[in-house]
């Protein structure tokens, strides 16, 4: 081996621990705080994204409905009207940036890697084959905005409910 290559090898072997190291410091984090337990209970949200909306919404009780936490963070889409014409358009993008994309990983995550399956993945799965991947993720990201807040208000579990079969 090169003597060229050694600075870079040890560069990476630093960013690795770091990494490793950063990435403990979230787990711990999230595995003692009891709200982001109940988050991570969902499928696809995992410490970052758990940490992430709790650390933005910080009190539930501040908005007064879970919509008004999803428009907050601009995954509603942006209304364009005049007169008789209503066109909705892509998200408002409004908002903290870092949360929404947290969302749209969780969402994103639990579309395309989650074995669980849940109402809200068999909704988004049959969303996505009518409307294509990347609105369904964004309005799979909205749902689970509610959803996180409302547990977090009424100070509930997510439930898994079984999926029926259809006839």
């Amino acid at each position: 081996m090169s003597q060229a290559l050694l600075p870079l090898l040890d560069a990476r072997a630093v960013l690795y621990s770091t990494y490793r190291e950063l990435d403990r410091r979230v787990k711990r984090a999230a595995s003692h705080d009891e709200i982001c337990m109940r988050f991570m209970a969902i499928p696809g949200v995992w410490p970052i994204a758990a940490l992430t909306f709790r650390a933005a919404v910080d009190d539930p009780a501040r908005s007064t409905s879970s919509r008004t936490v999803v428009a907050h963070f601009g995954l509603t889409p942006r209304r364009y009207q005049s007169g008789e014409m209503d066109n909705p358009s892509r998200i408002s993008k409004a908002g903290d940036r870092d949360v929404r994309s947290a969302l749209y990983a969780a969402a994103n995550a639990m579309m395309m890697r989650s074995v669980a399956s849940s109402e809200i993945k068999s909704w988004g799965l049959r969303l996505m084959r009518r409307k294509g991947r990347r609105r369904a993720v964004v309005a799979v990201a909205r749902k689970l905005a509610v959803i996180m807040h409302r547990m977090w208000a009424d100070s509930t579990e997510f439930r898994h409910k079984p999926l029926e079969a259809t006839s």
